[in-house]
């Protein structure tokens, strides 16, 4: 009878401690709460990355549009080293761009006139879109532009996460921008 009671009185004392549920709760939320915020910094970063693509696609777009005329690769080269600055603080070592000028005809066909590829910001002699080639546009920039020119600007590049807690697979990000030539007219390639 003793050891029942000695028992009892152990239980309700248990009962009314209240030392270390602080710590105890803590222990139990430390997971989700960094869970959370892992999660929450690799979404932020992905985020970020994901509007850098898009500015450096729409810097380089928006600058070849502006020439008037004609353009040399060097220029093209140059608006493309000083675009890569853009994805700073993150690596462009993987970033891929894609400018081309494409002619969408009376039919709304479009077809590309000229076509650049830089890995890294070192232009490629491959995989660029070739000469004469059809090119999807979309339907509202065919609208839009029929018997014109229109530059396209292609960035894409890889977020690979940090930890792999959240995302656990690398994402690949790309963004395409078209640009109507500022004066209205083709601009050469040289």
């Amino acid at each position: 009878m003793r050891s029942r009671a000695r028992a009892f009185r152990w239980i309700e004392r248990f009962q009314r401690a209240e030392t270390g549920v602080a710590a105890v709760e803590f222990a139990m939320i430390l997971p989700i709460m960094l869970l959370l915020y892992v999660g929450m910094v690799e979404g932020s970063t992905l985020i970020s990355m994901d509007r850098k693509v898009q500015s450096v696609s729409g810097a380089v777009g928006d600058l070849v549009a502006r020439s008037n005329g004609a353009i040399i690769k060097d220029t093209v080269d140059d608006y493309v080293k000083v675009a890569g600055g853009i994805m700073t603080p993150y690596a462009d070592d993987t970033l891929e761009q894609i400018i081309s000028q494409v002619y969408v005809d009376d039919k709304g066909e479009a077809r590309v006139k000229w076509s650049m590829r830089y890995v890294g910001q070192e232009r490629q002699s491959l995989g660029a879109h070739e000469k004469e080639a059809l090119y999807l546009l979309p339907a509202a920039i065919v609208a839009i532009a029929p018997e014109q020119f229109v530059i396209v600007s292609e960035a894409a590049t890889t977020y690979t996460p940090l930890y792999g807690i959240v995302f656990d697979k690398a994402i690949n990000l790309y963004r395409e921008n078209f640009y109507m030539p500022r004066f209205g007219e083709e601009i050469k390639l040289n």
